[in-house]
C-alpha cells in the first residue's frame, strides 16, 4: 500500500512540475506575441520610444534647445539626440527660455514646479502624409509619449518624428513649447496661441490624472476618447459635456472629484472650438484602445501562470 502511495505521489509531483514548467513557456510565448505587436521600442536611455528612422541633418530637423543649458548639459542632450556638437552649425536651432516657459505653463503649473532654467530640447522632423505622430523620449520622468501625442494633436501637429531630451531627468512639461515652436517654424504652420494654450492645459491635467489614478495609459485613454466624442459629436454645451465625463469616467472606472469634472469639461470646450483633424484624434484614440488591451491581456496571462504557482506551491507545502 505504502509503495502505492508513493508512486502516486510521485506521479503527482512530475506532473505538477511539468504544468509550471508549460506555464513558464505559455507566458513566455505569449508575452512575446503580446510585447512585439506594439512598435515601440527602447532608447539608450531606457525609455520607451517610438522613433525608429534615424534623423539625420539630411532630413532637415529643427532643434529646439533649452537655453539656459551648460555647454556640457547641451553636449549630453546632443549626444541623446543623435547630434554631432561640432556640426550643430548645420541644423536649424532655436532657443526656448525660462521665461516663455512660465508664461505658458504658468496658468497651469506652480512657479516653483517650473523653475529658474530651461533644460528640455526637442528634435522635431517632418515626415509624409500619413506617417502619424511618432515620439522618443530620453531623461524625461513625468510625461509620457501618449500624453505629449495627445496634446501635439490637439495643437495641429502631425505627422513628425519627434525626439525629447534633459540632460537628467526632469519632468519634460515644458518640452512641449519646444516642440510646437520648432514644428511651427520648420513648416512654416504657425501653431495658434488657442491650440498652444489648450495643449498645454491637456498635457497638465492628463499628467494630474495620472498621478491621482496611478495608471497613465488609462488617464491619456480617458483624455483621448473624450476628445473624439466631444469632436465627433460637436458637444458644445457644458451639460452635453458634463454628461460625457461622467460617463466616460465610469465606463473607465475612473473616480473625478467635481473640481476635476470641471477641469476637463473646461479643457473640452476649449478642444471644440478648435478646428481639428477628427481622423487624427481617431486614431491617436484607437492606438490608446489597442495598447491597453494588450496591457489588459498581458495581465490576464500573467494572472494564469501565478494561479499555477500557487496551486504547487501549497502541493510542495502539503508533502513536506
Amino acid at each position: 500500500m505504502k509503495r502505492h502511495i508513493k508512486r502516486w505521489t510521485a506521479l503527482f509531483l512530475i506532473c505538477m512540475v511539468t504544468v509550471l514548467s508549460t506555464t513558464d513557456t505559455f507566458a513566455e510565448e505569449y508575452g512575446k506575441d503580446i510585447t512585439t505587436n506594439t512598435e515601440e521600442t527602447v532608447d539608450a536611455s531606457g525609455q520607451e520610444g517610438e522613433v525608429t528612422e534615424p534623423i539625420t541633418k539630411a532630413d532637415k530637423p529643427y532643434l529646439a534647445l533649452g537655453a539656459n543649458l551648460t555647454p556640457q548639459q547641451q553636449e549630453t542632450v546632443l549626444s541623446l539626440l543623435g547630434i554631432n556638437p561640432l556640426e550643430l552649425a548645420d541644423y536649424d536651432v532655436i532657443y526656448v527660455t525660462n521665461e516663455e516657459e512660465h508664461s505658458y505653463l504658468g496658468e497651469y503649473v506652480a512657479a516653483d514646479k517650473i523653475g529658474t532654467r530651461s533644460l528640455s530640447s526637442v528634435l522635431v522632423v517632418k515626415r509624409n502624409q500619413g506617417h502619424g505622430i511618432n515620439i522618443t523620449t530620453k531623461n524625461i520622468s513625468y510625461c509620457t509619449i501618449g500624453m505629449y501625442k495627445n496634446a501635439l494633436i490637439t495643437a495641429g501637429i502631425t505627422d513628425a518624428d519627434i525626439i525629447v531630451a534633459a540632460p537628467f531627468p526632469i519632468s519634460g512639461t515644458a518640452a512641449l513649447v519646444g516642440a510646437m515652436k520648432a514644428y511651427s517654424d520648420m513648416t512654416g504652420e504657425k501653431v495658434t496661441e488657442e491650440s498652444m494654450d489648450t495643449a498645454l492645459n491637456e498635457l497638465v491635467l492628463t499628467g494630474d490624472l495620472a498621478e491621482k489614478v496611478g495608471d497613465a495609459e488609462k488617464a491619456e485613454e480617458l483624455v483621448a476618447y473624450l476628445k473624439q466624442e466631444v469632436i465627433e459629436h460637436k458637444l458644445s454645451s457644458k451639460k452635453e459635456i458634463s454628461e460625457v465625463i461622467d460617463r466616460a469616467s465610469e465606463e473607465f472606472d475612473i473616480s473625478l472629484s467635481e473640481a476635476e469634472s470641471a477641469q476637463l469639461a473646461e479643457l473640452l470646450q476649449k478642444i471644440e472650438k478648435l478646428d481639428l483633424n477628427l481622423e487624427s484624434i481617431k486614431n491617436q484614440a484607437q492606438a490608446l484602445y489597442q495598447k491597453l488591451s494588450e496591457i489588459d491581456t498581458e495581465s490576464f496571462f500573467d494572472k494564469i501562470v501565478e494561479f499555477f504557482r500557487s496551486i504547487i506551491n501549497f502541493f510542495r507545502g502539503w508533502f513536506s
